[in-house]
């Protein structure tokens, strides 16, 4: 008996077992009928076992068919993912970063037309996620993450440290903004996934612990609502700093708070993609400098 049954054997047998009729296994698989049954008997012949009952003019599958289908399943779906990571893995001239979205959208995006105007032949492909992508699996030559610079099985560099600050769009409440910051926590709150308790603490007040009204765990929807003027919100600086600067948002306290995770630079040890990495991370820090700068410029 051969170890290797035919692909497309396994492929019929398997689609049969999950949906429990021919016809509709031969549509998904783009066949004849005709096809998946005769890969299925020749499978049946190769393994020596009976993989289906057949009852009347339909089948059901057998226990020793509904024990191998579990283990076809699972051994089609590593196939699967094998394909899609080594079609993921970063092209010759293609730069992959992973980001979280909202750093990504706020802060990078402005500044990339910089590194691509260093690099023309290299093209980038940003990988945005909330979750930590793993890069080695997911084929990424380099990361951007928040965090305590802790993570194993990669090269790592700080590269700045942020805090939060108060911002609403010039026409929230009719333009008439808060002043105080009492008059900030008694208004209007679209919140995140910040708390408000280090920047109270700085500002001298108190804050009720029960939320009302808008929440979400993205900065991108949070952000969003507040240039629409539904609120105002706790922010990281980088995320508001350039929408601050083109009036699209205002800071309405010069209170601030640090922020507990700063920002790093992640790379996978990969010789593939070292003059990438190289070149990636040196403008990037480029780009923090001119960025630090600013702040201290107008602090």
């Amino acid at each position: 008996m051969s170890a290797f049954p035919p692909l497309a054997c396994q492929r019929s047998f398997e689609a049969t077992s999950r949906l429990g009729s021919v016809t509709l296994a031969a549509k998904e698989l783009h066949v004849t009928h005709s096809a998946i049954s005769q890969q299925i008997k020749a499978l049946e012949d190769i393994v020596g076992l009976t993989l289906f009952v057949r009852e009347g003019r339909g089948l059901r599958v057998s226990e020793d068919g509904r024990l191998y289908a579990l283990q076809i399943r699972k051994a089609l779906g590593d196939i699967a993912e094998a394909t899609r990571l080594i079609q993921a893995q970063p092209k010759m001239g293609e730069l992959v970063v992973a980001v979280l979205p909202s750093f990504g959208r706020s802060w990078l995006l402005p500044r990339l037309p910089g590194f691509q105007q260093l690099y023309p032949g290299t093209s980038i492909r940003l990988q945005a996620s909330l979750n930590i992508s793993n890069l080695h699996q997911e084929s990424v030559d380099i990361g951007i993450r928040m965090g305590k610079g802790d993570w194993e099985g990669v090269e790592q560099k700080l590269l700045f440290h942020d805090e939060v600050v108060v911002v609403a769009a010039p026409h929230f409440n009719g333009g008439r903004l808060p002043q105080t910051p009492r008059q900030i926590v008694e208004s209007k709150i679209i919140y995140n996934t910040e708390s408000w308790l280090p920047w109270c603490q700085a500002a001298g007040i108190e804050m009720g612990s029960e939320r009302k009204g808008l929440c979400s765990n993205d900065s991108n929807l949070v952000l969003e609502a507040v240039r629409l003027g539904q609120g105002i919100t706790l922010e990281r600086r980088s995320l508001v700093h350039d929408a601050i600067a083109r009036a699209e948002l205002v800071q309405l306290s010069d209170v601030s708070a640090p922020y507990a995770y700063p920002y790093w630079l992640v790379w996978p040890p990969r010789e593939s993609s070292e003059t990438k990495q190289r070149e990636f991370s040196h403008w990037l820090h480029g780009e923090v400098e001119r960025y630090l700068g600013q702040l201290e410029k107008n602090a």
